[in-house]
């Protein structure tokens, strides 16, 4: 099965809405971050959003997020304000750096982020249980979080993130340090998750994982949204048969910043947060 035809197989169609951005904006001081942001991503839609470095990915993350607030326009996840309650639950955000408690084990991790979920104890005990398979992190569950490697942090990280199953995930540049298992197993996360109905919006500077996962791409520029489509009709609108990297770079202009090859592990968001 090709990467498009896995696409189709769990394309969304008239799926609910989940996550919408309209007409977002936000400066800081004089400067523009985000101009004018419309976008939306249904459930079971996997989306790849992509940029170059500063084009405003990060901070529309962290607006979508509730952990900034947009100068102007909404969002909303499942119909309810970015930032509320009613968000925030049925939201899961996976930053570029996971964050975890050295002192305390994977296994003590996970028990203290299901309490702070205020998920009953047969829930949490069937639903950590089904996460670590997922994730294959037993082997090292019941070690010091102190002593992981990176793989191993983004693994508990994403099972910490699931593990209230949330109906969107929200990732920040997800392959960052992972090491090729790792890496595969989120890959097949990513799909999983999707046909379960999740809507995810994963920003990402691996383009040859966007051409291979993704349902729809958007591309963000200099703060504004210049393309949003799967590749097949993106190709199509701009009469190009080349890669996924190749119509990125068009799109951008070729600003340097933007090519993968001459920033493989700092294509992130830059200027304030």
């Amino acid at each position: 099965m090709t990467a498009d035809d896995s696409a189709s197989a769990r394309r969304p169609g008239s799926a609910a809405e989940m996550i919408r951005f309209a007409g977002v904006t936000r400066r800081f001081g004089p400067k523009t971050a985000v101009d004018g942001l419309d976008l939306t991503v249904r459930a079971g839609e996997l989306f790849a959003f992509l940029g170059p470095n500063g084009a405003g990915k990060t901070t529309s993350i962290k607006m979508l997020c509730g952990l900034l607030k947009p100068t102007s326009g909404t969002i909303t996840l499942g119909g309810f304000p970015a930032g509320s309650a009613e968000a925030r639950a049925m939201l899961a955000y996976v930053p570029d750096q996971p964050f975890l408690y050295d002192k305390l084990t994977g296994r003590e991790f996970l028990s203290f982020v299901t309490r702070m979920y205020g998920m009953d104890a047969d829930r949490a005990a069937a639903r950590t249980h089904e996460l670590v398979r997922m994730f294959e992190i037993e082997g090292f569950l019941d070690e010091l979080c102190e002593g992981y490697s990176q793989g191993m942090k983004q693994r508990l990280v994403f099972a910490s993130a699931l593990v209230h199953e949330p109906k969107v995930l929200v990732v920040d540049e997800p392959f960052v340090g992972l090491d090729p298992r790792s890496a595969r197993i989120v890959k097949r996360m990513f799909v999983e998750q999707a046909r379960a109905g999740v809507a995810v919006l994963m920003s990402i500077h691996l383009l040859s994982i966007a051409e291979d996962l993704a349902d729809r791409i958007g591309i963000i520029h200099k703060g504004r949204l210049i393309a949003d489509g799967n590749l097949a009709g993106l190709r199509e609108t701009l009469s190009h048969t080349g890669s996924l990297e190749d119509l990125f770079l068009q799109l951008t202009d070729g600003d340097p910043a933007a090519d993968p090859e001459k920033a493989p592990e700092t294509f992130e968001e830059q200027g304030p947060p």
